[in-house]
Formats: C-alpha cells, structure tokens, sequence
C-alpha cells in the first residue's frame, strides 16, 4: 500500500475549489492508502481547536472518515496552523507528530518537516516562529476571545504578505548549510518538506552517499502531494 504526503494546503472559507479538491483527495486517494502525511499548514490559518467555522469542520469531518476506514494521518504543525491541538487530533483521528521528526518507511529513515524552520536566512521570520511556539505565548493567546484571536491572525496574515513582498526571493527559501546540517544530524538520506512553495526534488551527495530533499506544492492553484510505493517516490500534482 502507498504513503501520501501533502504540504501548504492553505484550506478556508476563501478557498472553495481547493476545499473541495481537497476532499475528494481523502476520498479518491488516501482512501486505498496506507497513511496520510499532512506537513503542517493544512489550514490557511488555525487559532485555536474551538473555532466553530464550519469549513474548518468539513475538511475536520473528511479527515474523521480516513481514519475511521482504517488509513492513518499523521500531522505536523505548519506556520499558519501551529495551534493545531489535542481536540482537533480527537476530532479527526489524526495524530500529531513532532516537527521534525525522522520516520521510517520500509526500512530508510526519512526526515519529515513543515521546512520553515530551514529557511534560516529569513531572520524576522525565524524571530517570529521562536516567539510564537513558546508554550506560554501560545496560552496567552489561546486565553483570548475567538474574535480577538481571529482579528489578529488577519493582521499577522497582511504582515506575512508584506513581508513576502519586499523580502529578497531567495531568503524565503531554504538555507543550504541548514538542509546540509539536517542531513547529518538525523543520519538520513532523504528530506520530505513543504512551506516554500517551490515543489521540485533536489539530488545531492552527502559524505559521498546520494541524497534527496524532496519539496511538496501548495494547493493555491493545483493540488500536489508526493506518493511512496513499492520503494518509489513520486512528486504528482492534481490539476484543477
């Protein structure tokens, strides 16, 4: 049986088309799959696991109906969706992993991460993501009203933007020296990751042995996922 991997799904009441593609990839994909890898930023934003949205609770209940058949999906936070908690987890019969976190499939160790925190040359951003993913800023914030917390996740989504649109295009991708240093500090030959948009599979050698770091699509415009069979990897994209 297969292993899919999904990234950057970036799912909202704005998004109707991917939120339906995205449905029927539960449905017509990871339905005869083994497992289902969602690697952060399945939300286009999560602020908190008692958001009554009810988008939010259909893609929720999709995911509920996987596993209930028996496919397993396991979940990494992602930059808009960290605050992905234990109720969203027993809401879905997800399960959600450490990131990064090394797995193995058939026998090679492969990392998994969301891949924001590779991009070490965006230094406001990684500020940011150190302040954000303490415990106690995430209680301070979860404390809030829902309005409160929904007011500035808007703003901190028009930050993002800005920040996006005057940053120099390659700090928004990966840190070489950082993916060099991932490869041997966790003593794996392949890297699985989302987060910079920039799908594609990148070959090198690693103390003379080949290496993969493998980068999954958003789903803004097309859907894309990676599909493990048969000791295969494959970068496929949905059209839509």
């Amino acid at each position: 049986m297969s292993r899919l991997f999904v990234s950057d799904v970036h799912l909202d009441a704005g998004t109707p088309e991917a939120n339906e593609q995205f449905l029927e990839f539960l449905r017509q994909h990871a339905a005869s799959a083994e497992a289902l890898y969602i690697l952060g930023d399945l939300f286009e934003a999560w602020v908190g696991d008692d958001d009554p949205d009810p988008t939010k609770a259909r893609i929720c209940a999709g995911l509920r109906e996987l596993t209930a058949s028996g496919v397993g999906c396991f979940v990494l936070h992602g930059n808009r969706d960290f605050l992905i908690g234990r109720d969203f987890c027993r809401k879905t019969g997800s399960r959600l992993l450490a990131d990064p976190i090394v797995t193995e499939i058939d026998g090679e160790r492969v990392l998994l991460t969301h891949g924001d925190a590779l991009c070490t040359d965006d230094h406001s951003y990684q500020e940011l993501r150190s302040t954000v993913r303490t415990p106690e800023w995430q209680r301070r914030f979860l404390a809030l009203p829902l309005a409160d917390r929904e007011l500035l996740a808007n703003q901190a989504r028009a930050g993002s933007k800005d920040h996006m649109a005057r940053a120099i295009p390659t700090i928004m991708d990966v840190n070489e020296d950082a993916v060099s240093t991932a490869y041997r500090a966790t003593r794996v030959r392949r890297i699985i990751h989302g987060h910079t948009h920039r799908p594609g599979i990148h070959e090198t050698e690693i103390e003379g042995e080949p290496a993969h770091r493998m980068v999954l699509g958003a789903w803004y415009e097309q859907g894309s996922y990676i599909q493990y069979e048969k000791g295969s990897y494959e970068l496929r994209n949905l059209p839509r």
